[in-house]
């Protein structure tokens, strides 16, 4: 906790300069080569400490001094396929002869003119797959684009909450995208508690911007135990030198509010997907990806964190919305914190006040927690005879039958089977299930797809959420 707080700049003009704090050191030793964090306005590297005469205590060693950097160095080439060497390209420059069969009594000139034909009715056809392949992937593109405007639908936060408690994860198939096409990028599972997921498979370009521990438990009893070798003491009176702070933030800072210094553990500068787990404190609705500021331990900072069950797995099911009762964890890229550590999730309202939605605690720092969108594709029974059903509005065409029959099926009252074939062209599907239907039950089929937090971290500076809760 700050006494005294003093802002040295070389001009008028400069963005930055040095800020001198003041006041008694509690917990661990501190020294000058480490990093501290200042509530409300970021990590900043120390650049001497001096005790309460004046005197210095230690300067800072830049060879020694640990690194601001909070992200990983990305190589967008890393992935790129290598130049091909001088041998491989002779191999690809030189033909090889084509045979193929010809008709009994064909001269070479009937076969030349054979091979072109054929060439051009083999690049027709490519040309048609190209047009196919682009018109899908525009399709694809849209569908992307409307996945991102879910949020801004006309309807009431409410009135979706609502929905989603009443028909959780279910969706309707659209008639003029192909299901196959629409739902690409999604996957059927056998069993969700016990199907193995690669953690690995498929990851965002943002995951090569973020840190990982190979054992995070280890890593944070080093952390704990870790205390520097030569720096102040605890209960000292010190002075400390912080360089670089922006001017902005002292502009707006208030002499005589609460200013705190704290002390970065190793690797706490960093950046990663930190998990907490929440209890909700507001009865208003709270969808995944609704804009926050977090309070986690000493450190402030605006998100987008996404939902998700809590219970152990080896996968967690996403949630659209933050539940009424009981409890959730919520992700989101942040810098590295150890746990133990409080956690409050207040929402920005429009005239700039903060309310508070949500309270909890830190729950791990993990890339490797998978968390899984379900997705629910309803059909209606038409016909039922024994254990064999005819379903109509799942599919709309004889190809998405094909595409999705090796996925399970199962209905809202327990019953589990599978597609033996299609009926007609218009997507009917013959099923066959382990006990027979009821007639107002519904069939569904489960799709799953891996999500990720938006990148959306942002350092909040502004006041104390309960400070300005109080001053309201």
């Amino acid at each position: 906790m700050a006494d005294r707080v003093q802002f040295d700049a070389e001009s008028e003009q400069s963005v930055s300069g040095t800020l001198r704090v003041s006041g008694w050191l509690r917990g661990k030793r501190l020294s000058a080569n480490q990093l501290v964090h200042v509530v409300g306005c970021g990590d900043f590297s120390i650049l001497r400490i001096e005790d309460g005469q004046g005197r210095l205590l230690q300067e800072a060693d830049p060879s020694e001094q640990v690194s601001l950097q909070a992200e990983a160095n990305v190589d967008g080439m890393d992935a790129e396929q290598t130049w091909p060497t001088e041998e491989e390209l002779q191999e690809a420059m030189e033909e090889q002869p084509r045979r193929r069969k010809v008709p009994k009594g064909t001269s070479a000139y009937q076969a030349a003119w054979l091979d072109e034909d054929e060439e051009a009715q083999s690049g027709e056809e490519a040309g048609a797959r190209s047009e196919e392949d682009d018109e899908e992937e525009l399709v694809s593109l849209e569908d992307e684009q409307k996945e991102k405007d879910e949020d801004d639908d006309e309807e009431s936060a409410e009135q979706r909450e609502r929905d989603e408690l009443l028909f959780p994860d279910e969706v309707d198939t659209p008639r003029g995208v192909a299901a196959r096409v629409r739902f690409q990028k999604y996957r059927g599972l056998k069993s969700f508690a016990h199907t193995p997921w690669d953690p690995m498979e498929s990851l965002p370009s943002d995951y090569a911007r973020i840190f990982r521990f190979a054992n995070f438990e280890r890593a944070r009893k080093q952390a704990f135990h870790w205390q520097p070798e030569q720096g102040a003491e605890p209960g000292w009176l010190v002075t400390v030198w912080l360089r670089d702070v922006p001017r902005h933030w002292m502009d707006s800072y208030r002499p005589g509010r609460p200013l705190v210094v704290c002390g970065l553990l190793p690797h706490e500068q960093q950046m990663s997907v930190v998990h907490a787990v929440l209890h909700k404190g507001s009865d208003q609705p709270l969808a995944s990806k609704t804009p926050l500021v977090l309070q986690c331990g000493f450190r402030r900072f605006r998100c987008r964190p996404i939902f998700s069950e809590h219970y152990r797995g080896n996968k967690q099911k996403w949630l659209r919305f933050f539940p009424p009762e009981g409890v959730c964890v919520a992700s989101t890229y942040a810098p590295i914190l150890f746990p133990p550590a409080p956690v409050l999730a207040f929402k920005e309202l429009s005239d700039g006040s903060l309310e508070l939605v949500a309270t909890g605690s830190l729950l791990s720092v993990s890339p490797d927690r998978v968390i899984v969108k379900r997705t629910l594709l309803s059909g209606i029974p038409a016909k039922m005879r024994g254990k064999t059903v005819v379903v109509r509005q799942m599919f709309y065409n004889r190809e998405d039958v094909d595409w999705f029959t090796p996925v399970e099926l199962r209905t809202k009252h327990g019953r589990k089977g599978h597609i033996k074939e299609a009926l007609g062209t218009h997507g009917a599907i013959k099923c066959l299930f382990d006990r027979p239907l009821q007639s107002q039950d519904t069939v569904l089929m489960p799709l799953y797809k891996r999500i990720f937090p938006p990148w959306s971290y942002e350092q909040h500076t502004g006041p104390a959420p309960l400070e300005n809760m109080m001053a309201q």
